[in-house]
């Protein structure tokens, strides 16, 4: 369990619902308490289109903040989500390291989110996805809707696999499997990865699971129990998806952080400033966030007393 690898999506996926826009300023405070807080990767934000999301309209300045020598992190990957071509070369302008990219395996919630069918956005995705490679960058490519979709129901598995298959063939093998709607619980997921390594056990998978329906947490486990290794989460919960029905929170990185110490792993992290940080997010937007070790504190620190 020490392998586990955190990619915390709060500013990207926990913010692109909100409609309070967070200031410039206040974002870089908040990936800067990322980074010192010891997770592996911060999701910046998304290059998509400013009037459709206004939220990531700063993500270009983000990006450039954090190129340059005296803000650059040393020991942090900062990933951007991109949807297109144009995305892609918004993010070669300002120095992305990690590209994100995706497709939706439900045909009606890729229309609603890229404006594609699922066929034109996975040939899309494979030709910008082989263009970041070619420029020496990180890219791991995604199937979005993997577990369910809130407008078709249930997704076939073999339509998620065909994808995946797709993929590989393509030479691609750090694969995300996303439960945008929240639909998953763990023993579809364990089917579902296990599938995923019969096609090549070499895949690195990543899982990105929604709380939807209280399982979020649950489907980590089943999935890390089916060999799969890298986990995004969003601090305090926050986030989903708003192109979906029923948008809700994302796993949230200090329970799932917080779970993995409580077996002895990943106590490298500092669990308590990505506290600190949920309970900012909570102030901002006046409301609580939907995780729940920020309101009840560190089990280590109640046996204490």
């Amino acid at each position: 369990m020490n392998n586990i690898i955190i990619h915390d999506v709060c500013l990207r996926d926990g913010l692109q619902s909100e409609q309070q826009i967070v200031p410039f300023e206040k974002k870089i405070r908040w990936a800067e308490e990322l980074i010192a807080a010891g997770v592996d990767i911060v999701q910046l934000g998304s290059f998509v289109h400013p009037e459709k999301v206004p939220q990531m309209s700063d993500t270009d300045a983000l990006f450039n903040y954090f190129h340059e020598e005296e803000h650059r992190p040393k020991n942090v990957i900062l990933s951007g989500l991109v949807l297109n071509e144009k995305g892609l070369e918004r993010g070669e302008a300002c120095g992305v390291e990690m590209y994100c990219m995706g497709v939706s395996a439900s045909d009606t919630h890729s229309r609603k989110n890229t404006g594609m069918s699922t066929q034109d956005a996975t040939e899309r995705i494979i030709s910008a996805a082989a263009q970041a490679v070619r420029a020496g960058k990180r890219v791991q490519v995604s199937v979005q809707s993997a577990f369910g979709c809130g407008f078709e129901g249930a997704v076939p598995q073999e339509r998620v696999l065909g994808i995946i298959r797709k993929y590989v063939e393509a030479g691609f093998k750090t694969i995300s499997l996303a439960d945008t709607a929240g639909h998953a619980y763990p023993e579809q997921v364990t089917r579902m990865f296990e599938a995923v390594f019969d096609i090549d056990p070499a895949i690195e998978c990543t899982c990105h699971f929604h709380n939807t329906y209280g399982l979020g947490l649950a489907n980590c486990y089943a999935a890390m129990n089916a060999g799969v290794k890298y986990f995004e989460s969003s601090t305090g919960g926050l986030g989903g998806c708003p192109f979906t029905k029923v948008p809700s929170g994302n796993v949230s990185t200090e329970d799932f952080v917080h779970s993995l110490q409580r077996s002895g792993s990943r106590t490298d992290i500092h669990v308590d400033a990505l506290i600190v940080l949920a309970k900012e997010l909570a102030a901002f937007f006046n409301r609580e966030m939907p995780g729940l070790v920020y309101k009840s504190g560190l089990l280590s620190e109640h046996l204490k007393k």
